[in-house]
């Protein structure tokens, strides 16, 4: 059974702020999906932790705010037939989605414009292919 959530080198979701719930599946399982509570929701409150610095935090409730309910960040796993696995992909789930909203925003892309030698290049090839399609085509004049 994980217990805590190991986000990256350096965070680690402990298992006291996390809060599972287990359910029937619609998913996998033949005649023990009717009496298997093998659905997985794992919560955690991404607002109310004090586990991030103000800044990450304040980053990944932006970012993951459509998938925030009350500051609470939940995943759900039923893909696989035993809890054991959902409850493995639900907290890697999570993992994942937590790393990607408090990594730092990529760089701002700077606009560049091709050289001049890139450009007569390109301009040159374009001529190239032409003729080279032109003299394919019989004389239809």
């Amino acid at each position: 059974m994980p217990d805590d959530v190991q986000v990256n080198e350096r965070l680690v979701i402990p298992a006291a702020e996390l809060s599972w719930r287990f359910s029937r599946s619609s998913g996998p399982g033949g005649q023990g999906v009717n009496t298997t509570d093998s659905r997985v929701e794992l919560s955690w409150d991404l607002a109310g932790s004090d586990l991030l610095p103000v800044a990450l935090r304040d980053r990944a409730v932006e970012r993951l705010g459509s998938r925030l309910v009350n500051g609470v960040l939940t995943v759900v796993a039923s893909e696989h037939r035993s809890q054991l696995r959902n409850r493995e992909a639900a907290a890697a789930r999570l993992a994942g989605l937590v790393a990607g909203a408090i990594a730092p925003p990529p760089r701002v892309r700077r606009a560049t414009r091709p050289s001049r030698g890139a450009v007569e290049r390109r301009i040159a090839d374009k001529k190239r292919r032409s003729q080279i399609k032109r003299g394919r085509r019989g004389d239809v004049d």
